[in-house]
């Protein structure tokens, strides 16, 4: 195993796997006013309002647009997440229409990282802070591992964090630390004492 695949490989401990999803397109869809002309627009050819405040949602779109998943990053930017390449295009096409607004493709600026298991919640309290973790159907932007980073469940179980891909290696590791952590936190007290 080389550095680069030691850095990003998968993350695993008591109750938590972390790992890298590359099959993930990335967008940044911005406008100028929340519910100005760019999300009539977007409503009309789409059949789906922009995403709430802090929410994340997996809207129903004809089978050309395939599946996305729209998450709130600020009043004025959604983010388009697709593994669908020539939806995600589509999508892009189709935006890139509109005066009022524009689509920047993020993919191989932002990477996304899947967390599963049921300490994805302690692990984001740790290293980011209680606006970290989303409830299903929200998406955060918060300090974690102290870099922003949007975070956003829509699967039960599921939690995907959008980093900067500077500072993806930056971010696992924190997660890498905080899963031993838990590793050790885990085994019974007559092992800890063994190790030392």
């Amino acid at each position: 195993m080389d550095d680069w695949q030691r850095a990003f490989a998968d993350v695993e401990a008591a109750g938590l796997q972390v790992c890298v999803d590359r099959s993930w397109y990335v967008a940044s869809v911005r406008y100028f006013e929340p519910q100005g002309p760019f999300a009539a627009e977007f409503l009309a050819w789409s059949g789906t309002e922009l995403p709430a405040a802090q929410r994340a949602i997996t809207p129903t779109w004809p089978a050309q647009l395939s599946a996305f998943i729209l998450a709130w990053r600020s009043p004025t930017e959604t983010w388009a997440l697709s593994m669908d390449q020539a939806a995600f295009d589509t999508l892009k096409e189709r935006i890139a229409q509109s005066s009022h607004g524009c689509c920047v493709d993020q993919t191989g600026g932002f990477w996304v990282l899947k967390a599963t298991g049921e300490r994805v919640e302690d692990l984001l309290l740790r290293i980011g802070s209680t606006a970290s973790p989303p409830a299903i159907g929200e998406a955060h932007v918060s300090r974690v591992a102290e870099v922003a980073v949007l975070t956003m469940s829509v699967n039960p179980g599921e939690t995907l964090l959008i980093v900067d891909r500077a500072y993806a290696e930056h971010l696992l590791n924190w997660v890498r630390v905080t899963a031993a952590d838990f590793d050790y936190a885990s085994k019974p007290a007559s092992a800890a004492i063994a190790r030392r």
